[in-house]
């Protein structure tokens, strides 16, 4: 991971990504920060619905179980998504909570992944 008080000011809308992107004081892109888009990686998200395909089919035959396998499933999900958040907090904290050192700048940058990231949840 950069370093952030090696950002510099210049961010912009990285339209592939949806995301906000980032670069360093060379010009050089430095990672896109996701504000839209699913929540879980790809694979993930295709695991979670291949499961609920199984669960879904199983239901004609066993519909008790199959209704606890998507409680059991939405809990795993639920689980899943907090763990997401919960490091993407910690990572945006982790950036700016430096003490004294931290540049106007470098809380500047926060701020607005702070802001995507808010966003990102209430688009859930």
């Amino acid at each position: 991971m950069m370093e952030p008080n090696k950002e510099s000011a210049l961010t912009t809308s990285d339209p592939a990504g949806g995301g906000v992107q980032s670069f360093n004081s060379s010009g050089t892109a430095m990672r896109a920060e996701p504000t839209t888009g699913p929540l879980f990686a790809t694979q993930e998200g295709n695991d979670f619905r291949t499961k609920w395909q199984t669960i879904q089919t199983s239901f004609v035959d066993e519909p008790r179980k199959a209704v606890t396998d998507a409680n059991a499933l939405v809990d795993a999900a639920i689980s899943r998504l907090t763990q997401i958040f919960t490091d993407e907090r910690n990572r945006l904290e982790h950036e700016w909570d430096r003490g004294d050192s931290v540049s106007t700048e470098d809380l500047r940058v926060a701020l607005r992944r702070y802001h995507a990231f808010f966003d990102r949840l209430l688009s859930v």
